[in-house]
């Protein structure tokens, strides 16, 4: 054991000198992140607190409400967890820089491996802790359940994890074993990304919004039907919840005994097999993963689309930035397979509002179908600025260690970015009025509603990416072992936060203008002098902001790469 606590303490000691040796900065963003973290935990136990207690003041079908959310909450962060060390457990048990240390040490194969297991479980586990914590307080905050309720959420939550974590690595480990890490990795990722499409639609497609509406079902036996769908006996949410809500509805039961020593047999009896397993295919699979080549398929097809997307830009500097950026994200499995996710959220975003129930509305249908329109600007645009995090803002921090290329090539920093710019300018301005077009058209609203949302969004499109190109070279992190790590940094919630204030100023701007056309258009009436000031005083406000949007990040993104040596 000696041997296996030096190799956890490698990751404390990481901490440890990373926290004093940090730069002058951090701190702040320390403080902000912390800040933020605090706002977000606040916001999801309001918003949890609020949807149980109208669950508890609900007779009837309150408590089944308040399980059946219970349920499918551990059933969704298992399925997540699960997923989550498939991917993690293949970088730190195969493709991480030091094993090849860690393996020529004295320690032996199964103190590397359990050290690595130790590593995918909090690596796995700290985001949905979370997520998930303000939604268990809030279960605590409504219901009252007592301390023990609290002690088994701990110890038991523990298991769960470590169930999922002995799942996914299992899946890894006899992955890995039949094909090279490399292409496990590419494998993994698909299957993933096909999984949470299916995934989401099927969520999507169940409407879960009829829960809230009992009368849309035949009887209420049906309705409870509905309701208990996600529990099997089988299944370790299943337990852990039993177990909770005994605490919560107050009826301890024999059963709970079972539950808790189910949940802990499962988990130790899956870390055993994994150690077995271990020292017979663990090695193996590793030897197999230095050895592995990568092969390029697909040449062909990606060729010619390279000259379809290079032949308006010639064959000049920007050219070339953008050839080499499209051959990178088409040979990267992990990358370009995120598109199949891309439009499955289309799909579903433009089929929520397919589904709306406006007709339902004591409010007058045209007002209310032209307002919805003018919201979705805030949300299409919050899409936009989510899609850009993932893909715009780290396009910067994408270039890695050959950045230094760059800075020593004739290519100014102007240009380079520029290049960046325009290579996702285009696809963007796509997407966004794809997303304001498709959704006015099935909500059916005004023209002159249909013109304003059309113009602005492909404004603000210029602007949201010009955010993300720009912040993105302020905060550059040229130092990463997935590029997917870019994009939850300190940077990236900047960029979120501001984009997010960009698009809150533009629609406060333009909901005068628009509060003036509906009365107007409403009440059969014309627009006064006054009226025309404000409007127009509205819009020259919005192209300015606008303007300056696109314009300061580039420069501050210039000038901050102008400064890297």
């Amino acid at each position: 054991m000696k041997n296996l606590f030096l190799l956890l303490s490698v990751r404390i000691l990481a901490v440890k000198n990373g926290i004093s040796s940090a730069e002058p900065g951090a701190r702040k963003k320390a403080i902000v992140m912390i800040a933020v973290g605090l706002g977000f935990w606040t916001l999801m136990f309001v918003l949890s607190s609020r949807v149980l207690s109208y669950f508890r003041s609900t007779e009837i079908i309150g408590d089944i409400l308040a399980n059946y959310l219970l349920s499918m909450v551990f059933l969704t962060f298992f399925g997540l967890l699960i997923f989550s060390n498939i991917i993690t457990s293949l970088s730190n048990l195969y493709l991480s820089n030091d094993l090849e240390l860690c393996h020529s040490s004295p320690a032996s194969l199964e103190e590397v491996f359990i050290s690595r297991v130790i590593f995918t479980l909090f690596d796995s586990s700290w985001m949905v802790v979370i997520f998930g914590l303000p939604v268990m307080m809030a279960y605590g905050w409504v219901f009252k359940p007592g301390p023990l309720f609290y002690f088994d959420l701990f110890h038991l939550g523990l298991a769960l994890a470590i169930i999922a974590s002995a799942a996914g690595i299992f899946v890894t480990v006899v992955m890995v074993s039949i094909f090279p890490a490399q292409k496990t990795r590419d494998i993994i990722m698909i299957f993933m990304v096909f999984a949470v499409i299916a995934l989401y639609l099927m969520f999507r497609l169940i409407r879960p919004e009829r829960l809230v509406d009992p009368d849309t079902f035949f009887s209420i036996m049906q309705y409870v039907s509905v309701l208990e769908a996600p529990d099997h006996p089988f299944l370790p949410t299943n337990w852990i919840t039993d177990v909770l809500w005994s605490h919560i509805s107050r009826r301890e039961g024999e059963s709970n005994l079972l539950n808790i020593m189910l949940l802990w047999s499962t988990a130790l009896a899956l870390m055993v097999i994994n150690i077995w397993m271990a020292g017979a295919v663990y090695f193996g699979g590793f030897s197999k993963s230095q050895e592995a080549k990568r092969r390029r398929a697909g040449k062909g097809f990606l060729d010619m689309a390279v000259r379809l997307m290079k032949k308006p830009m010639g064959d000049d500097d920007i050219g070339a930035i953008l050839e080499k950026d499209v051959r990178i994200f088409f040979r990267d499995n992990t990358q370009w397979s995120q598109l199949l996710l891309l439009g499955a959220l289309v799909a579903v975003y433009l089929y929520n509002f397919s589904v709306l129930p406006l007709e339902r509305s004591a409010i007058r249908l045209d007002f209310l179908q032209n307002t919805v329109a003018f919201l979705n600007l805030g949300l299409a645009s919050f899409v936009l600025a989510s899609i850009s995090v993932r893909f715009v803002f780290p396009a910067v921090s994408a270039e890695g260690r050959s950045f230094w290329i760059i800075r020593k090539s004739p290519l100014s920093i102007k240009r380079f970015l520029v290049g960046k710019y325009l290579i996702y300018i285009f696809p963007m301005l796509l997407l966004g009025e794809i997303l304001i077009i498709a959704t006015n058209r099935l909500l059916d609203v005004s023209l002159f509603m249909m013109i304003l949302s059309s113009v602005t969004m492909f404004f603000s499109v210029f602007a949201i990416v010009s955010l993300g190109i720009g912040l993105g070279a302020l905060y550059p992190r040229f130092k990463y072992e997935n590029i997917t790590q870019v994009s939850t940094g300190f940077g990236g919630l900047v960029y979120m936060i501001i984009s997010a204030l960009y698009m809150a100023v533009i629609i406060m701007l333009e909901a005068g203008p628009v509060y003036i056309f509906f009365n107007t258009d409403l009440y059969k009436r014309s627009i006064t002098s006054g009226e025309w000031v404000m409007i127009s005083g509205s819009f020259i406000l919005v192209i300015a902001i606008t303007l300056f949007t696109i314009y300061k990040p580039m420069k501050m993104g210039i000038e901050a790469l102008k400064k890297i040596e």
